[in-house]
């Protein structure tokens, strides 16, 4: 049906919106089967490529010799497990002192990491800090260019830092990108809770630590499993500074234990035991060992996580 208007004009009529069965528009009708299938498939097959690669480590560091042998290597379904590789590891001394060693290197890199951050975030977040503008532009210019691994050892070692843990937590101490995020987050938090705050006689250090930071636990959580992953992670600065090999972290000790393909410390490992269990399954009992301290802290991080990352990524 056509209408005419007062000019004389002719307006077409509207085509009426494609609907389904019971009114409602197509895209909030039944999902298609066949999409619903894809979607279902290649979701499928991306958890198989996750689960399976970490069911055959685990397996594999659970499996007898005759297991290894059979399967060529990797086993995905071991039918006899054994702790055989775990006594083996853990009673020599080297796994289980490298453990220690990569814990007390990760808190304690991870808690001066994050005060440092937090307080360089803060400081550069508030109008009229003292320098807060050449500050800035010198963290957003080691974002651009590095030093390089020869002048940092250099660095390290005139600091007399050499074969000393402080080596590999001082010269990562600060991630500029982290610093970043973190005064982003800050710049969002309303002005209008500080200058109160600062009106009651709240100075700088009670403002960040009874508001800023209790509204800051999404940032603050992301930026600190960053930064626990990363040292709990790198090998490379390790193998560079420390010399000595009782205190390698667990990262050194297990790239030592795969790429030599001979364990640290046999004598130690095979002291008191009849057979050294299979090369194979050691390397992948210490990869398990090394995994198992991210996969008991992310849960409890996970909430604030997956917040965490949605920082900056809605305005409005």
């Amino acid at each position: 049906m056509t209408t005419t208007s007062p000019l004389g004009l002719t307006a077409k009529p509207r085509k009426a919106r494609p609907s389904t069965s019971t009114g409602r528009p197509v895209w909030m009708g039944p999902p298609n089967r066949v999409l619903t299938a894809l979607r279902g498939l290649i979701l499928t097959i991306g958890c198989a490529v996750v689960i399976v690669p970490f069911l055959a480590v685990v397996s594999t560091s659970l499996a007898t010799q005759e297991e290894v042998t059979e399967n060529g290597g990797f086993v995905l379904l071991v039918r006899d497990p054994t702790l055989a590789s775990y006594q083996a590891i853990l009673s020599g001394g080297v796994v289980t002192r490298a453990l220690v060693i990569s814990i007390l290197v990760t808190i304690a890199g991870t808690l001066l990491s994050l005060a440092c951050t937090i307080g360089l975030a803060y400081a550069l977040s508030r109008p009229g800090s003292l320098g807060s503008r050449p500050i800035l532009l010198a963290v957003l210019f080691t974002m651009l260019f590095s030093p390089g691994m020869i002048p940092m050892y250099l660095v390290v070692k005139q600091l007399g830092l050499l074969d000393n843990l402080l080596a590999l937590i001082l010269p990562v101490l600060i991630n500029a990108f982290n610093v970043i995020v973190m005064r982003e987050f800050f710049l969002d938090i309303p002005g209008e809770l500080m200058e109160s705050a600062r009106i009651d006689g709240a100075n700088d250090l009670t403002i960040l630590a009874r508001i800023v930071l209790p509204l800051s636990k999404a940032v603050i959580s992301v930026i600190g499993l960053f930064y626990a992953v990363g040292y709990w992670n790198a090998f490379f600065n390790a193998l560079l500074y420390i010399s000595s090999p009782e205190k390698w972290p667990l990262q050194l000790v297990l790239r030592t234990y795969v790429v030599n393909e001979t364990p640290m410390g046999v004598d130690q490992v095979s002291a008191g035991s009849e057979s050294l269990p299979p090369q194979l399954s050691i390397q992948m009992a210490i990869l398990v060992i090394s995994i198992i301290p991210i996969l008991l802290v992310y849960p409890f991080l996970q909430k604030h996580f997956t917040k965490g990352l949605m920082i900056g990524a809605v305005k409005g």
